[in-house]
């Protein structure tokens, strides 16, 4: 079920974008009297489509982008039999080199003010609910596999990242940081300050979805949260608002620590010593303690989730404001494409851990369908396709824009000639791009 959902989010998702990228050169092209004989969202063969006006409208089999045909344009199809005729008002061969240079951007600048439109919307409807400074400061960090490897221990309070203080825990695992050059935590152990420098390259682990939650997180003071029907935990007495103190012994402070002690004890039974509050009422409330016994099931857990005893912040957004914030959301995740793809030119960034086909999209949207999230990452995307599209290479939107900027600075067009191959060598690019990418999810699942 949930390889299904992540395949449903991962088709709805770039139907939008797609749909919305073509109809930004189906409008334009349109507005500047061309002739646009198809459009698509996906790939042939055609699932359905209808005809209205001089433009054939159709949804492809193959769900993997989509385009638009405008007549006497060279495009991925290929098709040039009418560009040995005299070009016709309505193609776009026969436009000025700026309206095609429009036409050629339409795609673009409709996914950046998608994208944009995203971010300001979850901004202003669900604001920035985060876990600040205070409480890293408070109660320290949960060092993993891949914290503990770049010199990090559980307790370490991390004081600044890059030499700078942060507001939120968020920070310290922000792109922009992991990809700064001789980047750092400063960090309070027990007393002594010290850095923790993060490597070249460690980007690439923390690319990995396993690794980046094996990386760190806040150490949580907790209580008993909601009980799981039927769980052990429920069977055994714990309720709701109880707090652990200790298991087999051994003191319990945070939720980590819990954890950790049930996945020694699978299949075991374990006491643990449980304090209550028996009477509601703030007056005559009065705790005690007990021990209950409980049985580990096979996966270390005992049936309830935790209710973390920490203070969010919280930051809403009015309109006014809502607007600046998500516009510069939006435009961080291209300044980080910028410099993700440079740090693979240096080979500080490996490329088959940076890249991701459909498989690797459809992991990030998830197994559970959470609109927020969705919305989230459609934007996110829709950023990335514009940027991605922007790139000046032949088939992409980014290669006319470049070979139209030649003709309008040089006043010399590119023969038809010349485009067609041009074209032809952008798209044995992109294809060998996107089976590498493919094949590259396929190996990361698989090893």
């Amino acid at each position: 079920m949930e390889g299904l959902i992540m395949a449903a989010q991962l088709l709805l998702g770039l139907s939008i974008l797609v749909g919305l990228h073509e109809l930004g050169h189906l409008l334009t092209a349109k507005m500047f009297g061309m002739r646009v004989e198809q459009y698509y969202i996906g790939f042939p063969p055609k699932i359905f489509g209808f005809r209205y006006g001089e433009t054939e409208y159709n949804l492809g089999a193959i769900p993997l982008g989509g385009f638009v045909k405008i007549t006497g344009m060279i495009d991925e199809s290929l098709d040039t039999k009418s560009l040995s005729e005299e070009p016709q008002p309505w193609e776009f061969r026969a436009k000025p080199a700026w309206q095609r240079l429009i036409v050629m951007m339409g795609g673009i600048i409709v996914n950046v003010i998608t994208g944009i439109i995203i971010f300001i919307f979850l901004t202003y409807q669900y604001g920035d609910t985060y876990i600040p400074r205070d409480e890293v400061l408070k109660n320290g960090i949960v060092a993993y596999d891949l914290g503990q490897e770049i010199g990090l221990q559980t307790g370490d309070k991390i004081l600044k990242v890059n030499g700078k203080e942060y507001d939120k825990f968020s920070d310290l695992t922000d792109a922009n940081v992991l990809l700064a050059n001789d980047a750092y935590y400063t960090v309070d152990r027990n007393g002594q300050t010290l850095d923790v420098l993060i490597p070249t390259g460690f980007l690439d682990k923390f690319s990995d979805k396993e690794a980046a939650r094996n990386f760190m997180q806040v150490r949580m003071p907790f209580e008993v949260g909601e009980l799981m029907e039927g769980s052990n935990a429920e069977k055994a007495g714990l309720k709701m608002g109880d707090k652990i103190l200790s298991v087999d012994s051994k003191p319990i402070a945070f939720f980590h620590e819990l954890r950790d002690v049930l996945a020694e004890k699978k299949n075991k039974t374990v006491m643990i010593e449980v304090r209550r509050s028996d009477d509601s009422t703030i007056e005559n409330q009065v705790d005690k303690s007990f021990t209950l016994q409980v049985d580990v099931t096979e996966n270390g857990t005992i049936g309830f989730y935790q209710k973390p005893q920490i203070t969010l912040g919280r930051t809403e957004y009015t309109l006014a404001e809502a607007i600046p914030q998500g516009t510069t959301d939006a435009f961080k995740i291209i300044w980080v494409n910028i410099r993700a793809i440079g740090k693979i030119f240096k080979g500080e960034v490996s490329a088959s851990k940076s890249l991701s086909g459909p498989i690797g999209i459809a992991q990030i949207f998830g197994g559970e369908w959470d609109w927020v999230r969705f919305w989230r990452i459609t934007g996110l995307l829709s950023m990335v396709l514009a940027f991605m599209n922007f790139l000046p290479i032949p088939a992409l939107d980014g290669g006319h824009v470049a070979f139209l900027s030649y003709e309008i600075i040089s006043g010399r067009k590119p023969s038809d000639k010349f485009l067609e191959g041009a074209q032809k060598v952008g798209m044995v690019l992109l294809l060998s791009l996107m089976t590498f990418a493919i094949f590259n999810d396929i190996f990361k699942v698989l090893f």
